[in-house]
Parts: C-alpha cells; sequence; structure tokens
C-alpha cells in the first residue's frame, strides 16, 4: 500500500490530510490499482481517471450522509478504497469479494447502484428532492462522465433541473471517452464554435492580416490560445445554464487544489451548479493511456507492460469476434446492410466493419433507444439494419422494439451480446430476461446458436424475413467450428433433432448444448433412452417437435441461459398445455432473482444449480412420480 493509503479507513482519515498529502494519496491508489486489478482483471482505465476527484469529494463532503452517485459507477473503486474496503480491493468481482460497482447493500457510502449509463442525474435529482421535501439538508453530488450526456434520460433530468431544487452538484468529467471514443454533437460541442461560417470568416481574414505583419506568426499562437479559451469559456456555459445548472469550468481534474476550492464553492451554492472537470482516463498507467478501450474493462494483465495474461492455448474466438466476420461478410454482398452499435464497437465485434467500411457503420453513442428507433427509420427507407447491443443494454429499448419495430414490420435485425452471464460485473450486466421480452413481442423470430457456423445460418436466415429478428449469444469464447463458405437458410422455427431417444427428451437452446449432452450422458447410464434436441428457435417454437417427444417419451428437460420465468422452458411449457400433453418437463435455467458475481461462470452455476447433474436429477425425479408406463398413458391422453 503506501504511508498514507494504510491510514485510509474511512472518509475522516481523508479529511486529516493537507493538498500535498493528498497528492502523495493519490500516487499511492493509482500505484495500488495497478498492481492489484493485475490478478482481478476490473476497470482499471475509469478508476485511474477519478482519483483526485473522488479524493476531493472526500475532504469536502461528509459521506455517508453526504450522497455520492456515479453514472454506471464502475469508477467506484477509489470511493470504495476511502470507506472501509480498501483491504478488500483485491476481491472486487471476484466470488464472494466487493462487487465492481456501487452496491446499497454492501456499505452505506454507497447511496445509489447502477450498472448502465444515464442513471446518476436523475436519481440525484430524487434525492435532492426528498431532501427538500424532508426538511434535511444533506448534499447531493452526482458525477457523471461525459458518455452520460449522449444518453437521453440525462436531458430528460436536467430538464427538469430548474423546477425542482435549488441546490444539486454536478460534476461532469470529460475524459473524452466511455468504453470506445465518445461520438455525436456533445462530444464535439467544444468544437462547435469554429464551425460557425461567421466565425470562419473572421477567422480566416483575421489569420491572413496576421501573416502579412510584423510578430504575426506570435500573434497567431496567442490568436489561437485565445480560440481555446473562448470555446471553453462560451458555449459549454450556455449549454448548461439554458438547463438549469451554473456552469464552472473547464478545471484540470488532477489538480488537488483547483478541485477542492471548486467543490467548496459548490457546497455553498444556493442554485443547482455543474463543475466541468477534465480529467485522463488511464492515468497513472502508460499503457492504459496508450490502449484506453481495451483498459476501460480488461483482464488480468502483466502490472508492467499491460500484457492480458494468456489464456489456454488454443482457446477459439470471442462470439464478438465471430459476429463482427459474419457482419464484415455479408455486408460485401448485400448493398443495403448496416450496422448500428451504442458505443460499443469493440465489444459487439462492430469495430470490423467500422475500420474495413465505415460508410456502413454507425455509432450512435450510448443511446440505445435512439438506436432503435434509428434502426427503424432506415428500415422504412429499404435498409437492413443490424442492431448490435448487449441483451443488458437492450432492455432500456424495450419500448422502440414494440412500437418503433415490431408495430410497423420493420426488418431489423437485432444481435445480442452477452446473452446469459457476465459473471465478473453480475447482476446489471447479466443477459437473463431477453428470451422474456423477446417472446412477447407479436411476429419477432428468436434464435440462438449452438456454434459460429450455425450463427452464420441464422444471420442469413434473418434477412429474408420481413419482420423484426433477434439473435442471442454469450459472452466468452465461441465452440471454434468453421463456418462454410456458403450459409444455410433455416426453416423458421425448426428444430435439429441430434439424437433420438424414446424415454427422455432434451431440448437445449443455443449454447447449453454441451450441458444437455452430458446431462444425456448422465441419463444413458442410468440405462435410459435419451433423445437430444437443438431447438434453435424460442419463436416461433418448433410445436411440432415439441409433441412429437412429449407423447413417445417419460418426461421431457430443458437448458437454457436465461431466467426460468418466461424463458425458453416456458414457452414449452405453454406450448404442451395448449396441446394437452400432460407429459412432465424439468427446466434448468437461472432463478427467479438477480443473479450475483463471481470470479467465473462455472461458480454461479454450480450455485444455482444450472449444471448438467441438476437436470439429471430433476428428470429421475419426475420419472420416480410417475408410473413406468407413463408414454403410453400420455399417448392415450392426447388421443
Amino acid at each position: 500500500m503506501g504511508k498514507y493509503l494504510d491510514t485510509i479507513n474511512s472518509p475522516a482519515d481523508v479529511k486529516k490530510l493537507g493538498v500535498e498529502q493528498l497528492v502523495e494519496l493519490a500516487q499511492e491508489i493509482r500505484e495500488t490499482l495497478i498492481h492489484s486489478l493485475a490478478n482481478t482483471g476490473g476497470h482499471l482505465g475509469p478508476n485511474l481517471g477519478v482519483v483526485e476527484a473522488t479524493l476531493a469529494f472526500h475532504k469536502v463532503f461528509d459521506s455517508p450522509k453526504d450522497r455520492l452517485l456515479m453514472d454506471v459507477t464502475h469508477q467506484c473503486y477509489v470511493h470504495k478504497m476511502l470507506t472501509g474496503r480498501r483491504q478488500r480491493l483485491g476481491t472486487i468481482r471476484q466470488t464472494d469479494g466487493l462487487c465492481g460497482f456501487m452496491l446499497r447493500s454492501e456499505s452505506p457510502h454507497d447511496a445509489f447502484g447502477a450498472g448502465h449509463a444515464g442513471t446518476a442525474l436523475s436519481a440525484a435529482l430524487g434525492m435532492a428532492a426528498a431532501r427538500d421535501r424532508a426538511g434535511t439538508d444533506e448534499h447531493v453530488v452526482a458525477l457523471v462522465g461525459d458518455a452520460a450526456l449522449t444518453c437521453g434520460v440525462t436531458y430528460e433530468a436536467m430538464n427538469n433541473i430548474r423546477h425542482t431544487t435549488k441546490r444539486l452538484i454536478v460534476i461532469l468529467n470529460d475524459n473524452e471517452w466511455s468504453i470506445d471514443k465518445n461520438v455525436g454533437a456533445i462530444a464535439q460541442h467544444l468544437n462547435r464554435i469554429v464551425t460557425n461560417p461567421t466565425y470562419n470568416r473572421l477567422h480566416k481574414d483575421f489569420n491572413s492580416f496576421l501573416k502579412k505583419v510584423p510578430f504575426g506568426n506570435q500573434l497567431l499562437t496567442l490568436e489561437r490560445r485565445a480560440e481555446e479559451a473562448a470555446k471553453s469559456m462560451l458555449f459549454p456555459s450556455v449549454v448548461f445554464e439554458e438547463l438549469g445548472l451554473r456552469y464552472l469550468g473547464p478545471i484540470d481534474g488532477h489538480d488537488m487544489k483547483a478541485l477542492i476550492a471548486n467543490l467548496e464553492f459548490c457546497k455553498w451554492s444556493e442554485e443547482p451548479i455543474l463543475l466541468h472537470i477534465r480529467t485522463t482516463k488511464g492515468k497513472g498507467a502508460p499503457f492504459a493511456l496508450d490502449d484506453p478501450e481495451k483498459f476501460h474493462g480488461c483482464s488480468p494483465y502483466d502490472p508492467a507492460t499491460g500484457d492480458t495474461k494468456p489464456g489456454k492455448p488454443g482457446t477459439p474466438p470471442a462470439w464478438q469476434e465471430a459476429f463482427g466476420n459474419i457482419m464484415l461478410k455479408f455486408c460485401q454482398t448485400h448493398s443495403k446492410l448496416v450496422g448500428i452499435t451504442g458505443a460499443m464497437p469493440s465489444g459487439t465485434g462492430l469495430n470490423k466493419l467500422r475500420d474495413t467500411m465505415p460508410d456502413r457503420y454507425f455509432d450512435v453513442g450510448i443511446a440505445e433507444e435512439h438506436a432503435v428507433i434509428f434502426a427503424a427509420g432506415m428500415a422504412a427507407m429499404g435498409f437492413r439494419p443490424v442492431v448490435a447491443i448487449y441483451s443488458t443494454f437492450l432492455q432500456r429499448a424495450y419500448d422502440m422494439i414494440i412500437h418503433d419495430v415490431a408495430l410497423q414490420g420493420m426488418p431489423v435485425i437485432f444481435c445480442m451480446d452477452r446473452a446469459g452471464l457476465s459473471a465478473g460485473d453480475g447482476a446489471t450486466h447479466h443477459g437473463l430476461f431477453d428470451i422474456a421480452y423477446g417472446r412477447s413481442v407479436p411476429h419477432a423470430v428468436l434464435m440462438q446458436p449452438k456454434d459460429e457456423d450455425e450463427f452464420q445460418d441464422m444471420f442469413a436466415t434473418a434477412l429474408t424475413l420481413d419482420k423484426p429478428a433477434f439473435i442471442r449469444y454469450p459472452r466468452g469464447t465461441a465452440p471454434g467450428v468453421a463456418m462454410k463458405e456458403h450459409p444455410q437458410i433455416l426453416q423458421v422455427g425448426k428444430a435439429e433433432v441430434l439424437q433420438h431417444g424414446h424415454d427422455v427428451a432434451i431440448f437445449s437452446y443455443g449454447t447449453m448444448l454441451p450441458m444437455a449432452r452430458e446431462a444425456a450422458r448422465q441419463l444413458a447410464e442410468q440405462g435410459l433412452s435419451v433423445a437430444i434436441i437443438n431447438a434453435r428457435f424460442a419463436k416461433p417454437l418448433d410445436a411440432e417437435c415439441v409433441a412429437k417427444y412429449a407423447r413417445q417419451c417419460k418426461a421431457l428437460l430443458t437448458f437454457e441461459d436465461h431466467n426460468v420465468l418466461g424463458g425458453f422452458g416456458s414457452a414449452v411449457i405453454e406450448c404442451l398445455a395448449d396441446l394437452r400433453i400432460p407429459t412432465p418437463i424439468a427446466r434448468v435455467g437461472w432463478p427467479d432473482q438477480f443473479i450475483e458475481w463471481a470470479s467465473s461462470n462455472d461458480v454461479l452455476r454450480e450455485r444455482h444449480g444450472v449444471t448438467a447433474k441438476n437436470g439429471v436429477e430433476k428428470v429421475l425425479a419426475l420419472l420416480k412420480e410417475r408410473p413406468s408406463d407413463l408414454r403410453f398413458e400420455v399417448v392415450a391422453a392426447a388421443k
């Protein structure tokens, strides 16, 4: 640790230190973060960027009475270190360790949890309004990144500030990055003045004049400095003050003295106020500065070089890489195909399209709702948009999926990465609800491939449809199956029977197939004849296949990487009920609760029973409850 960090057990210890001591403490915190996260992985870059800002907050304000809210909250590691949790930093994102995000149940200092962008300002305004009505005097401080300004909900909150409260502090952490480089008008707002035609004409004339007079080059340098000052001082204040926030800044977000002085001023302000700070994402780690995208959220690495620690030799590429290759391949033959992402080009694999065919690529920033309606608009003009968004983030655009895409029959393809677990991140990032919300969308087609080659077939199939299609796939490595040169168009709603059987039929959805095969092996050891079906489609479900095996088998078993309520297994149960087939069914999926974080998916699967063993036990229990000639009774009942 270090001579100062070792003494920090609560925010009260931060208050005892002077500015110079806090500067040294900031360096100790950076060194600790770099070496600790080398073992666990985590959000290195964002936390290195907010060290001084977090220290300044705890120097000026009184947590937990005063509330600190962070947008996304993945930059909360420093805050956790200063609020009694520094000795547990090495457990962050690990099984039964610290959560990688703010978590209200973990500490009273975590005022509000979040794993998605754009939440901090609305929540802070709600807290301020509650405080005002309760007549208490605590401060509410929202630390938001400039990427949050691409979220519509942030502006919805800003629109309500002026008539909701007179006391709210917003710190705008401007580092020009979310995960990828920020895009859009907000990211470019400091350059807006120089795009003004009148300004440009005067600017050009003035430059020409300066080049003709003595000492013109020196004056030109001064003019450029004045131009930058104008951009910093004039334009931002107009934007934020029109929205009801007094504007301060921008200031250096790594200048401890300036931060403390400005926050002290904000503390006594009698009007909502925004402090604009400029920070450097990854400050203190040269390798994180060189590759801010990689070290936004990284795997374990060498703390000296930043090199990712090697995985197992021969590990297949990740699912998003498979998607990126598929997208690029189809764009080369489909002139109307375009890719849309919400600030996640590398996370989704669309960086391949961006780098190779940039005219087919759209990054709308962290604005999932806009991305979906934008796609609907392109589809209305005859294009075939592919919206690549993580399953958990697409939840934000549910109304747009129904109202703007499905209701109007727009053929938008949704490719949902991270469908399933994201173990280190936890509940905010697990994609465990998309089958349920997708199944409720009329006419939608829901698919999940078992491997990369089937992924390509599903993508080709989606391109033939005149309706929305959803293809889900998990985080992590794909099976490593080579894709054939020419994809096959699948029959929509038709499952793939991989193995026949007459005692138990196992329906696997997507990447749960290895688990289903293992369950089949264990059941076969019990002397049972087991069918294995790769469902392929959750909607429309292959009712004919379900009915066939339900009528000839004693029990059914489903596997899915999804919440059991409303998921694939639920679809099978509904199908049996509609057909009045009473064959018992066991389901393996995630329980009706928010799943925590852990060091690996396997840990969580064992803990929650998402295993082949649990499936086998459930089936054997069903068989013990039913007579041995059940299948004949079922057939008779069906007739």
